[in-house]
């Protein structure tokens, strides 16, 4: 272990603040690896996160990452349900879905991985305590009325979501209460444009309920590449899910007997009123979580929206602070966080000059279809390189050819002209954030659309529509897009 990060006089070398996947990471990892004295502090259970409640596993795994992809498979057996009929399986009567049935196993599942989490921390010999912690000085932590001091802390709260201030809000739910309701939806209203309410939409959708989408700006999924969040939309308009794009909330109102009704505004003053509504989501992005924790009072930076300020190795300006994961405004993926705890421990208390590399994180919309990207996007590469090849194809799966199924997948290859090296990868369409992994790494090893195009596919699979693009949809010289 590094001198430099261990010091007898403290209590522990590392005191990690957050117990997501970032922040067990790194424990595990500072402890295990390199034999810190490690103490790491987090909320008691809950499924739904407050300012007393969290619980080990943070956002990806009580509610985010996992819960979700829960219910995404649980919406998408409807589909098979009806796609089946093509393959000659015929089911008779009513097929019904118990609800609280699959949210009690889901929960106990939640359970389980968190409890995990202890499981590891406790194998790697760091010493847990529930509760909430606050940073009292550089070094020194205060939870349940008790002092701990640490040579180094490290912040690995995560973030929370944000709700826009609208008259009746407090009728609304989070990404937290979309992923643990009481009853099915019959009808549902999403405000925001993004992943989550991308997800949200269509895992409700195919649970059958009746959903509407409202976001401000012209096209949802605005972190994606342009050309393939279009596409995405058509396939949500074929779904039957109501998109309602240059619109944004302005009241909600709850009813009588209990149902909701918004009214929403678009640029022009335009307004559309829904009723009957039984749940109202606030996918409006995410904050990080650093309020109430005291990093102001031992002057650590903070940015516009919360995140602490960090340098390449996740280093704050008060020399014993640490962050990682959303706290910092970063990129807000799992696996990211957990790259980012990984560095940590290897260059804090390994003495290793390594820092995370942001470059080729690939991202998935967990939708129905999916959306997957790696690398940049059209426009971002023609600004970039100038000299850019761009690469498209829409298919169907050869799954679909024998059912009534008229969804349509999309194939994006941005490629630099001059060096042939491929830029970026996006697709839409199903399981393809399964399809996009192996060629994330490629990507990361510098793959050119020669190795590409040399590839032997394999067959029948829609991965393969990958290897055989070989007709230029639009080529950019010098940032202009020539002419046909």
């Amino acid at each position: 272990m590094a001198s430099a990060a261990k010091d007898e006089k403290y209590d522990f070398d590392l005191f990690t603040i957050g117990g997501g996947t970032g922040g067990v990471r790194a424990a595990r990892f500072a402890a295990s690896d390199y034999g810190a004295r490690v103490a790491l502090c987090e909320l008691p259970f809950s499924l739904i996160q407050t300012d007393t409640e969290g619980g080990l596993g943070g956002t990806c795994i009580l509610r985010g990452c996992i819960p979700k992809k829960f219910l995404v498979y649980g919406g998408e057996y409807a589909n098979e349900f009806k796609e089946c009929e093509g393959y000659g399986w015929h089911i008779e009567g009513e097929i019904t879905h118990d609800w609280r049935k699959l949210a009690d196993r889901k929960a106990k599942q939640l359970r389980k991985l968190s409890d995990s989490y202890k499981g590891q921390l406790d194998k790697a010999g760091v010493h847990y305590i529930e509760g909430r912690a606050t940073v009292k000085d550089e070094h020194t932590v205060h939870i349940n009325g008790k002092d701990y001091t640490a040579k180094n802390i490290l912040i690995a709260t995560g973030g929370r979501a944000l709700v826009p201030p609208i008259e009746g809000k407090e009728h609304t739910i989070i990404s937290d209460q979309i992923l643990d309701l009481p009853k099915k939806p019959s009808k549902l209203v999403i405000v925001g444009g993004g992943y989550i309410a991308a997800e949200q939409a269509c895992i409700y959708r195919n649970f059958g309920a009746d959903v509407h989408m409202f976001f401000r700006g012209k096209h949802m999924l605005a972190g994606f590449d342009p050309e393939a969040a279009k596409h995405a939309e058509g396939q949500f308009k074929h779904k039957g899910i109501n998109l309602n794009p240059d619109f944004s909330p302005v009241k909600v109102v709850k009813e009588s007997d209990g149902k909701l009704t918004m009214t929403a505004k678009n640029n022009d003053d335009k307004e559309v009123t829904v009723d009957g509504i039984d749940y109202i989501l606030m996918a409006t992005g995410r904050k990080p979580a650093t309020q109430g924790l005291g990093l102001d009072k031992i002057g650590v930076e903070l940015d516009e929206k919360g995140g602490v300020k960090v340098d390449d190795f996740s280093h704050s300006n008060v020399d014993s602070i640490w962050a990682i994961g959303d706290v910092t405004n970063r990129i807000p993926l799992t696996p990211v966080a957990r790259m980012e705890g990984t560095y940590f421990a290897q260059h804090l208390f390994g003495g290793l000059d390594i820092k995370p590399d942001y470059a080729n994180v690939a991202s998935v919309v967990f939708s129905s279809p999916q959306v997957a990207q790696v690398g940049v996007n059209e426009d971002k590469a023609v600004e970039q390189y100038g000299d850019v090849d761009v690469f498209t194809s829409t298919f169907s799966a050869l799954k679909d050819s024998l059912t009534d199924n008229e969804g349509k997948g999309f194939i994006k290859v941005v490629v630099d002209a001059k060096s042939d090296r491929v830029l970026g990868i996006h697709l839409v369409g199903p399981e393809v954030s399964e399809i996009l992994q192996g060629f994330a790494a490629a990507m990361k090893a510098g793959i050119t659309k020669t190795q590409l195009n040399e590839t032997v596919g394999i067959h029948p699979t829609s991965a393969e529509e990958l290897t055989t693009l070989r007709s230029v949809t639009r080529k950019y010289r010098n940032k202009e897009q020539l002419k046909d």
